[in-house]
């Protein structure tokens, strides 16, 4: 049913749906080490152990959200990896424009929100050769029939937000589907022969322009790096399921200024208090209130 609903060329097919699963990003990887094309599609209507940044757990009741991962294998260097996260983050905006009429903001590095809260995340997951980028494992999770003021779980109700919750009425799942597909399509074409989203993403951003604080996996990166030495920090960093640590142990850090810019490859740039600039590659934002 799915991908006979489908619009797109080569997206979304083909389709291995699942009832249930652990997560479709660990599918996605086994099953792109085992040769799958360029467009698989893995979705679910629950996961039992889907997966957030920082190894945190993805919630989400069953039949409720949109569950997916993609096999991309992009032309692209590792260090310019975080553009797949940038086109599909603008894709799921679009579609949810499309879909209800609101229009999610992009909060860096890789969530869409809308009131200041999260709407969808999107986990990225690398595999290399080398130097060589083989292939990606895109995850989308979007919270669409949920309201997570009927949850029992304080911090979500603070932190998180659903399409029907905001609407007052269900959303069509497969026509979101759909829409977000179609759009993630167009826009890996134009990644494909060179064209950058990093324009349209950043201008998409709330990030930008607020005072945010940022716990790093590691110190921050700046500008003086050479693009290898980027590409590994991004590779290490995407696959990384370790929570943040306190920069008393040496092995992370907690920055807070104002969030001035994002870089090509989808570095944050941070003014600190003190006027001096430091470039992130990956973190937990915080955004201060307005």
């Amino acid at each position: 049913m799915i991908q006979t609903a489908l619009t797109t060329a080569w997206l979304g097919r083909p389709v291995h749906y699942f009832a249930r699963v652990g997560s479709t990003n660990d599918v996605g990887r086994e099953l792109a080490r085992g040769g799958a094309a360029e467009g698989t599609l893995i979705i679910a209507e629950e996961q039992t152990l889907g997966k957030g940044r920082l190894g945190r757990r993805w919630w989400a009741p069953p039949g409720s959200c949109l569950l997916l991962s993609l096999i991309f294998r992009p032309p692209l260097a590792p260090a310019q990896a975080q553009r797949l996260t940038m086109i599909a983050g603008l894709a799921c905006a679009e579609a949810v424009e499309a879909q209800t009429g609101l229009r999610p903001g992009l909060k860096w590095p890789n969530d869409l929100t809308l009131e200041d809260k999260k709407l969808a995340g999107i986990l990225t997951e690398l595999e290399t050769e080398g130097e060589q980028l083989v292939s990606a494992v895109v995850g989308v999770g979007l919270n669409a029939n949920v309201d997570f003021r009927l949850q029992a779980d304080a911090e979500l109700q603070r932190t998180a937000i659903g399409l029907s919750q905001v609407l007052g009425a269900p959303v069509d799942r497969l026509s979101l589907l759909n829409k977000l597909l179609a759009r993630l399509e167009q826009r890996y074409e134009r990644l494909r022969v060179g064209k950058s989203p990093h324009a349209e993403w950043a201008a998409r951003l709330v990030t930008l322009g607020r005072t945010v604080r940022v716990a790093t996996l590691s110190p921050s990166v700046r500008r003086s790096q050479g693009a290898e030495e980027q590409g590994r920090k991004w590779l290490s960093l995407l696959r990384s399921s370790a929570p943040p640590l306190p920069s008393s142990e040496g092995r992370g850090s907690v920055l807070e200024g104002e969030a001035v810019g994002v870089d090509a490859d989808g570095a944050l740039l941070l003014r600190l208090p003190d006027g001096h600039r430091e470039r992130v590659l990956a973190g937990d934002v915080t955004l201060r209130e307005r």
